[in-house]
């Protein structure tokens, strides 16, 4: 399995990211995407995937909670971010309504400038939306035809938002939401309306601990072993085998991110 988004440059994990990411390994985690959310987590994010080439790798960009900060004179920065190696994505990017850390116009036109970054770079973006799906929508709209690809990340929305993602050509990434009783009904709805090329599973680590983990762990922390949980979940909820699930949400990230590395062998 490869899990898509884990934010492994949170603190939290300083002290044992070692044993994390074995017991993401013993769990069937054979890669990783580690999200970059401003410049700073977006350049610790590369720095870690060049520890762990082909096992580990980086997106960059400017999560709508830290639109404010960014200058339009940050752009060659993130350009720069961008063309790395370990870099196969632009993101987290995209528009939140629901925290409004930042100004609404201040999100938009960071959104903007990311996507056209995207563009130039010929990478896929990694999208997040909360809150604001008219908007968000209305713009990938006008980007649609010249991205390359990118994913909904942690997908949380019904069946009537799915299908615009999906006539948007992008992938729908999953996470540990679904195993929410109190605000996942949507998303379980949605689920089984996925193309089975279009989805991909992710943990959000460290957050979004799937709530019907059993035994309760005593850590809150989410980390990407849990990753199998959300895979057994999904699957239960479009009637596949867990192993079929899995091939092809690893098929498709690879696909949509050209990852290369470890094989499924």
């Amino acid at each position: 399995m490869i899990d898509i988004g884990a934010n492994l440059t949170h603190e939290s994990f300083a002290p044992d990211l070692d044993a994390v990411l074995a017991r993401a390994a013993d769990a069937g985690v054979v890669q990783l995407m580690v999200t970059g959310a401003d410049h700073a987590s977006s350049r610790d994010a590369i720095a870690l995937a060049a520890t762990r080439p082909g096992v580990l790798y980086a997106t960059a960009g400017v999560h709508p909670h830290h639109a404010a900060g960014h200058r339009a004179q940050d752009r060659d920065a993130l350009v720069e971010l961008v063309a790395r190696a370990q870099v196969v994505a632009v993101g987290e990017c995209g528009l939140d309504y629901f925290r409004d850390f930042s100004p609404r116009p201040a999100q938009r036109a960071v959104f903007l400038a990311q996507l056209d970054v995207a563009v130039e770079a010929r990478k896929p973006v990694f999208l997040h939306q909360r809150d604001a799906h008219a908007d968000f929508v209305a713009i990938l709209e006008d980007y649609a035809p010249r991205l390359v690809g990118g994913v909904a990340h942690c997908f949380t929305g019904g069946p009537a938002e799915l299908e615009r993602y999906l006539a948007l050509g992008l992938a729908v990434g999953v996470t540990g939401w679904v195993c929410d009783e109190r605000r996942g009904a949507a998303l379980r709805d949605a689920v089984p309306r996925i193309p089975a090329d279009r989805l991909m599973i992710e943990t959000d680590a460290p957050y979004l601990l799937p709530r019907d983990l059993a035994p309760p762990p005593r850590s809150r922390r989410n980390e990407p072993a849990y990753l199998a949980h959300v895979a057994r979940a999904v699957a239960a909820l479009r009637n596949e085998r867990l192993e079929d699930l899995a091939a092809a949400t690893t098929r498709n990230a690879r696909t949509v991110f050209r990852l290369s590395g470890p094989t499924d062998s």
